[in-house]
């Protein structure tokens, strides 16, 4: 017999990255697909954008680990040629072009940079806490400028970015304000290095901007974790307590038939980017909302 909450009991802090609570935002159903169906249902091809960005970003993480005197560009691009991943192109020939790309691309990036202005962290892991959540995710980049820390991340997509993505994204405000916490140094200014037009967009928070990104973090927060709570209560009554998920038979993992109950707790949110969902053959209402893409239409000619 399934135990009641007490009246009064704090309730368990909802365990979360960004991602985690854009992918809500973005879309319930996938949001279910993503962190609740287990096993997991079946993604699509991978995507050859998320190779190119990939490969940028441990390319740049691997530079900032050398030795001062062999941070250079020629390190830059050869670490992103050893390390380049070789998934979701059209073919071998569009792979060596976008390698070339992306080794150009970091190797005049990395020129632009002190080697010796050591970062406080390269690939961080930031975390905090309030009444309602517990938040962790990772810094590409956390720089000291003065007596201010600066939140660092890379982009390698193929629209420009402006000063309004800086400024509204939830990730790396959350990210300013972890690392505030956990470093016991102010934290405001968040930057977005667009690699493919060597820009840079920026924003200086407020306290109160700040504040205002981790209420909506926790709003959004409260939504996840009731619909969670509901999947897992469902969850909990078909199969016996302590037994695992069934098993994928020849690897054609479906999600489970859930009730209407539940499923409605997961809403469809439909647009534009069903075409780019990864669960899309699961889901009637994403393949109704658009064509579906090839693994490498995201890359720019």
């Amino acid at each position: 017999m399934d135990q009641l909450p007490l009246e009064g009991m704090p309730r368990r802090l909802y365990a979360c990255t960004p991602s985690r609570l854009n992918n809500w935002l973005d879309c319930p159903r996938r949001y279910r697909f993503t962190y609740l169906d287990r096993p997991a249902p079946q993604k699509g091809p991978p995507w050859a954008h998320n190779s190119v960005g990939a490969s940028v970003h441990n390319a740049l993480a691997a530079w900032w680990r050398e030795p001062h005197e062999r941070r250079t560009p020629e390190v830059a691009g050869s670490l992103l040629a050893k390390g380049w991943i070789n998934e979701g192109f059209r073919d071998a020939e569009q792979s060596r072009t976008w390698r070339d790309r992306a080794t150009e691309m970091v190797s005049g990036y990395v020129a632009s940079l002190d080697p010796s202005a050591e970062p406080v962290g390269v690939e961080r892991t930031v975390a905090t806490r309030t009444s309602v959540l517990a938040l962790s995710g990772r810094v590409d980049r956390l720089d000291r400028r003065g007596e201010e820390l600066v939140v660092v991340d890379y982009k390698t997509g193929r629209r420009p970015l402006t000063t309004d993505d800086a400024r509204s994204s939830l990730a790396l405000a959350v990210y300013a304000i972890a690392s505030s916490r956990m470093m016991h140094r102010p934290c405001h200014r968040v930057e977005l290095h667009h690699l493919p037009t060597a820009s840079i967009v920026e924003w200086e928070h407020t306290d109160e901007s700040l504040a205002r990104h981790l209420g909506n973090a926790e709003e959004i927060a409260v939504e996840a974790s009731e619909a969670d709570e509901r999947y897992k209560g469902w969850s909990a009554t078909t199969r016996p307590r302590g037994a695992a998920p069934a098993k994928a038979r020849g690897g054609d993992r479906t999600p489970p038939a859930v009730p209407p109950e539940i499923d409605a707790a997961f809403p469809p949110r439909t647009g534009p980017l069903c075409s780019w969902c990864d669960f899309r053959r699961h889901c009637p209402e994403g393949q109704a909302a658009g064509d579906e893409r090839e693994p490498w239409a995201a890359l720019a000619d």
